[in-house]
């Protein structure tokens, strides 16, 4: 039976839960289990603090685990990342009072903030510079330099709004982009039925990230309106009753199906209509 860690709280937990139901899996329904069994489909889920999942995985005490990149590489766990996930984006920074630093380099000899210790020490290793002392916080990082604590900080930003509420301004390249990664332990035989869970995964990933167009075209564009919409390997093209009309059918990105639809309709599709995707297998 393959054991896989959930987020069990935190903007991880959701939409984990919820992508792991669009891929046929059975979920708790009530926040305070932490152990549940889905034998139908083989599997046992974990739900574990965020920041411990990849330590459980790299211990092999569970097989796979759902976490963010920054947690993962902030653990120091022989864990990797197996699959990115799409969700729970963001940006790790450096960020300072604003107009005082520009560059990482400026860091040298100050005192730097953190949630994720290993992560910026390692950043910062990587970019030759020895801070004064990075000091571990485990909340509201961005107080830090007002309380005299820190010079410094290296956190999560989204927007930026908390940030500017503190008289802090971001600096320098991002130290990490993250999302949501589905992670095994690093080294040896990849766990049985991790393939499984990886194909269902990628198949939820594919059913948010595209839908199906259908239209009617003239034969004679029907290059041009593939030409519009090549698919995600080949369209399909089947003959409609009126011999020299075809029906097309296309899996197109979510994102840009507006456009695509405007395009086809100006080549000459008509019946132009889209499908969403609840599952797919590619």
């Amino acid at each position: 039976m393959l054991r896989i860690a959930v987020p069990n709280k935190g903007s991880l937990s959701e939409p984990a839960v919820a992508m792991l139901r669009e891929a046929g899996y059975k979920q708790r329904r009530d926040g305070r289990e932490l152990v549940l069994a889905d034998p139908e489909n083989d599997v046992e889920f974990f739900f574990l603090r965020p920041r411990d999942v990849a330590v459980y995985v790299g211990s092999g005490t569970v097989d796979a685990g759902i976490t963010g990149r920054d947690l993962l590489l902030d653990s120091g766990a022989d864990a990797v990342e197996h699959l990115p996930l799409g969700f729970a984006r963001s940006t790790f920074r450096f960020a300072a009072p604003a107009g005082t630093l520009t560059d990482v380099a400026q860091i040298a000899g100050r005192r730097v903030a953190s949630s994720y210790t290993t992560l910026v020490a390692r950043h910062l290793a990587e970019q030759g510079v020895e801070p004064e002392a990075i000091v571990h916080l485990d909340g509201a990082v961005e107080s830090s330099v007002q309380l005299g604590v820190a010079d410094v900080i290296a956190d999560v930003v989204e927007t930026g709004t908390t940030l500017r509420a503190a008289g802090l301004e971001v600096f320098g390249e991002p130290i990490l982009r993250s999302e949501a990664v589905l992670i095994r332990r690093a080294g040896g035989a990849e766990p049985a039925g991790l393939h499984v869970l990886t194909r269902r995964l990628q198949g939820v990933l594919t059913a948010r990230e595209y839908v199906l167009m259908d239209f009617d075209v003239r034969n004679d564009l029907v290059d041009a309106a593939v030409a519009v919409t090549p698919g995600f390997e080949s369209p399909t093209v089947s003959p409609l009753h009126d011999r020299d009309w075809s029906a097309v059918r296309v899996l197109v990105p979510r994102k840009e199906m507006n456009r695509i639809m405007d395009a086809l309709y100006d080549v000459g599709a008509r019946g132009i209509l889209v499908t969403a995707v609840l599952a797919s297998r590619l």
